[in-house]
């Protein structure tokens, strides 16, 4: 059976996990304070352009949404994001648990607009029963949305805007980040990214990685405390080195490009072929996605017949007789999957 049903159903790609046993025998300091994990954030700064970026790693997606968030707000505030949002449904409400409330506004095929974000901060300072209620303090967005989509860097940046002129902070999950960035054909890099959010994070688990996530505060403002905060959450690794091992070799510059976004290309690569092959089997796409996740409208009847030899996410019906189907590529999806899978679809 070929898998193209998320992509951190793979161990690491060869060149981390080469790097994970070549250091393997090493004894190092714990809890992130060891020679890789230092190299790793310095490659990081470089990459990003920012030389006075804190860095920490956590384990995973919900871990670092849960603590960045938790966080940078404090304890009465809340966190703006669109109805579609990663934290709004799909992290089994662990924002909330940590006593933030998540504030929904519309969402545009995953995006936030920044009018609307606009509109609703107008009216919510020109109530008068405004100190009664969660206080808005943050906007989150991914990037990649939810649905696979891109904000362009003109989106983005209209959106930091509105959160100066209001005080929010804008904090950017990257889950899949270097996907977004290889999809934008270089309308956002790392370097621009930095300098128009307050925090973000680079995605290692979805995209290489065994487990990890690099939270980078661009200009070093990390909320104070934030790494014993951390470990309040669970998400501080004993064994800090399987994070820094692993990004370390990640970053590493091959051809003038990090391994992190050579990954991304090549995942893109094999996507963007996967929709020709759906377009060639006269299927229609669900929505427009330039990333690695894509949504396929299926037959219901085609949809049994493939589930028995390929695996891919039942995202919801369509209508009646059809279903959003998702197939996602990653640096494991191989021309030979996609040959088996157009065989497959007939």
């Amino acid at each position: 059976m070929i898998s193209f049903e998320c992509d951190y159903n793979n161990g690491a790609h060869p060149k981390v996990l080469q790097h994970l046993v070549e250091t393997n025998g090493e004894t190092t300091d714990t809890y992130g304070f060891d020679r890789f994990t230092e190299s790793a954030k310095q490659k990081i700064r470089q990459a990003c352009d920012s030389p006075d970026a804190a860095i920490y790693f956590l384990g995973g997606g919900t871990q670092t949404n849960d603590t960045v968030i938790d966080g940078m707000l404090r304890s009465y505030e809340a966190v703006i994001t669109v109805e579609t949002g990663h934290i709004a449904v799909h992290e089994a409400g662990a924002i909330e648990h940590t006593g933030h409330k998540v504030i929904t506004l519309p969402s545009h095929d995953g995006r936030l607009d920044a009018a609307e974000l606009e509109e609703w901060m107008l009216v919510y300072e020109n109530d008068e029963s405004r100190d009664h209620v969660a206080q808005p303090g943050m906007v989150y967005i991914s990037l990649p949305t939810e649905l696979g989509t891109l904000y362009t860097d003109s989106e983005i940046d209209s959106i930091y805007k509105v959160c100066a002129k209001h005080r929010l902070q804008l904090f950017i999950d990257g889950a899949r980040l270097g996907y977004g960035i290889a999809a934008s054909d270089g309308d956002i890099t790392l370097p621009w990214l930095a300098s128009h959010c307050d925090a973000f994070y680079i995605g290692g688990t979805k995209v290489g990685a065994l487990c990890g996530e690099a939270v980078v505060f661009p200009r070093g403002n990390a909320p104070k405390g934030f790494f014993p905060l951390v470990k309040q959450h669970g998400a501080l690794f004993a064994k800090g080195r399987l994070n820094g091992v692993q990004f370390d070799a990640l970053f590493t510059v091959e051809d003038g490009t990090p391994l992190y976004l050579t990954i991304a290309q090549h995942a893109i690569d094999m996507a963007r072929r996967m929709v020709a092959l759906f377009h060639e089997k006269g299927l229609r796409m669900y929505i427009d996605s330039p990333t690695n996740q894509q949504f396929v409208i299926l037959p219901n009847e085609q949809m049994h017949e493939l589930e028995q030899k390929v695996q891919f996410t039942h995202w919801g019906p369509y209508d009646k007789d059809h279903f959003i189907c998702r197939f996602v590529t990653s640096w494991a999806t191989t021309e030979d999957d996609l040959l088996t899978l157009g065989r497959l679809l007939g």
